[in-house]
């Protein structure tokens, strides 16, 4: 079969589209047809060589997808060839056929396409936390999303509006405005330097919001701060671009409560992994919740994927497709 393989660490050259041996599922394992990859931010942090260090090269990357069960290993009693499954972060997705834990895997109603499931498992599954665990929104509140316009940030945007919230959206160029504001953000700020904080103070007015959801590096952390009400939450997340350094807790201004946010908490259980999985699925079946793909690629581009989201210039989801 032919996959996606990093033979060292290092920019998207180091990537190859590599004929491997057919996989055979092991006890409690599935063999799944990949009809779609999802390409994550955290893919080029394993490039990159910040993250599965212990896995020996080369590897297949990628851990989002949706497709069709082929066979099924020893003691998988749930699934049968045919079905048709979604993941999120089972390793190895960047390929025509993977072998996934049975746990990891959800079904995908009849009214959801393939591309869809596959776009929204490891983004979706991350806002849902975001907007309902780590901070729950109410009502009247007001939130700023950076990155508005990927696909975190619209998906998170939606969610935040289902629960009556408000949402600032931060984008890096003015084409995403429009991005931003179809997924219905009701102020759409354009920066690239870190420089917003003013901004959002004043469409907040004056108080600041009551939570910022920042994965965009150290440029925005201080912004982000600047942005915060008295008693505020500051939702760090994306570790492939980096933290913000030491932290003198004794330095935080205006008692804002601030922490770092793992989807793994979320779905920490195979039950509670079918549960959010499903409200996803709910929300898309009765249109409550959009999701956009920006690109489409085949499996074999996958290295053009990678540099196109690394250049800031895409917006939505991006798949593969083998």
């Amino acid at each position: 079969m032919k996959a996606v393989v990093m033979t060292t660490q290092g920019g998207p050259e180091v990537m190859e589209f590599a004929e491997l041996p057919e996989p055979e599922p092991a006890p409690g394992e599935v063999l799944v047809k990949v009809a779609a990859a999802g390409v994550n931010f955290m893919d080029t942090g394993v490039r990159r060589g910040l993250a599965w260090t212990d896995v020996p090269n080369p590897k297949v990357l990628g851990v989002e997808g949706a497709g069709r069960v082929i066979s099924v290993g020893e003691g998988v009693d749930r699934l049968a060839p045919g079905d048709r499954v979604a993941w999120v972060y089972a390793p190895g997705s960047y390929a025509e056929r993977a072998i996934l834990p049975a746990e990891a895997l959800v079904p995908i109603p009849d009214a959801i396409d393939d591309r869809t499931a596959a776009a929204v498992m490891m983004q979706g599954l991350t806002a849902s936390h975001f907007a309902t665990d780590f901070y729950p929104v109410q009502p009247g509140d007001i939130a700023l999303v950076h990155a508005a316009a990927g696909g975190l940030g619209l998906l998170l945007t939606q969610i935040i509006k289902l629960r009556g919230g408000h949402v600032i959206g931060r984008v890096s160029s003015a084409d995403k405005v429009a991005i931003a504001k179809e997924a219905s953000a009701d102020h759409v700020i354009v920066d690239t330097k870190g420089q917003f904080g003013q901004e959002v103070l004043r469409l907040s007015g004056g108080d600041g919001v009551h939570v910022v959801y920042d994965g965009s590096g150290p440029k925005t952390f201080q912004g982000s701060l600047d942005s915060l009400r008295r008693s505020g939450t500051f939702c760090w997340y994306g570790p492939v671009l980096g933290g913000p350094g030491p932290l003198d807790i004794m330095s935080l201004p205006k008692s804002i409560k601030i922490g770092y946010a793992v989807f793994f908490d979320h779905v920490h259980t195979p039950a509670l992994l079918h549960a959010r999985s499903g409200q996803l699925f709910d929300w898309i079946t009765s249109e409550k919740l959009k999701v956009r793909i920006g690109g489409i690629y085949p499996l074999a581009e996958a290295a053009q994927a990678h540099a196109d989201m690394e250049s800031r210039a895409t917006t939505g989801k991006l798949l593969l497709i083998p």
